[in-house]
């Protein structure tokens, strides 16, 4: 992990509330890989001055490497970005998504936040012919999919967490991940770990991962704010995150 400077080459609007920057970066983040993530700030007083906050930087997880050093960020259209602008970057935080070796069918999860955190598997996963099918709840159902990759089945959910042909859905599921909005993750996650204990008689160890988003004040390990508790262990977010195995994450 280091720190960089970054600067916005292009703004692309991708749908009606979501436009992507692509970032020219140090060559040295260009091995990113699907669930890490980058710690921004812009490098601007002013915008220092009125938007202080005491986390400082911002939690982005890229959903794309275009090129040695072009990263894709995903924000909301609302966010006031400009081609040419400045940002300190901190990276890479947290560890790479681990997939099961035999993987052929994925399930992926958004609830009450935007898939962004989910997004840069898509394209090495369908290379290697994984099937995918991507679950909006809450919130997350307002997102348009239409730029995202035909070959993904979309499914919008009920307002109970449920869809139909659920149980079929799990069961054809060799892993699932699970994001949530950064609000109360650990109650949102155990919702989705009680309604997958209805539908499923077993959930086994490494099905089901839940990605937590919570801003992270330091990012290498040091402030111990983003400690989780697991069952006979605690961990950090930014350093063992952001996936976690929901069958051992204490949700209460």
């Amino acid at each position: 992990m280091r720190e960089s400077q970054a600067y916005i080459e292009r703004i692309t609007r991708v749908n009606r509330n979501y436009q992507r920057l692509d970032l020219a970066v140090d060559s040295s983040l260009s091995s990113l890989r699907a669930g890490q993530a980058l710690l921004a700030r812009r490098i601007e007083k002013d915008y220092e001055s009125e938007r202080w906050d005491p986390y400082l930087r911002e939690l982005w997880f890229p959903v794309e490497v275009l090129a040695s050093n072009i990263v894709v960020i995903e924000q909301p259209a609302r966010s006031n970005f400009t081609p040419g602008q400045l940002l300190s970057i901190i990276g890479p935080v947290g560890k790479p998504f681990r997939f099961r070796q035999k993987l052929r069918n994925i399930l992926l999860i958004a609830c009450d936040s935007t898939p962004a955190p989910l997004l840069m598997m898509l394209a090495p996963l369908l290379k290697r012919q994984v099937s995918i099918t991507l679950v909006l709840m809450g919130s997350a159902r307002e997102y348009e999919t239409s730029h995202l990759p035909g070959e993904i089945e979309v499914i919008q959910a009920n307002d109970d967490l449920t869809w139909s042909d659920m149980v079929m859905t799990l069961g054809w599921a060799d892993q699932v991940f699970a994001a949530v909005g950064p609000g109360d993750e650990l109650a949102q996650l155990g919702d989705i770990m009680r309604v997958m204990r209805e539908r499923r008689n077993d959930v086994p160890a490494n099905y089901i991962l839940g990605v937590l988003q919570r801003q992270l004040p330091c990012g290498v390990g040091a402030c111990h704010a983003c400690m989780l508790s697991l069952r006979g262990a605690r961990k950090l977010q930014c350093v063992d995150g952001p996936a976690f195995d929901l069958t051992t994450l204490r949700l209460n």
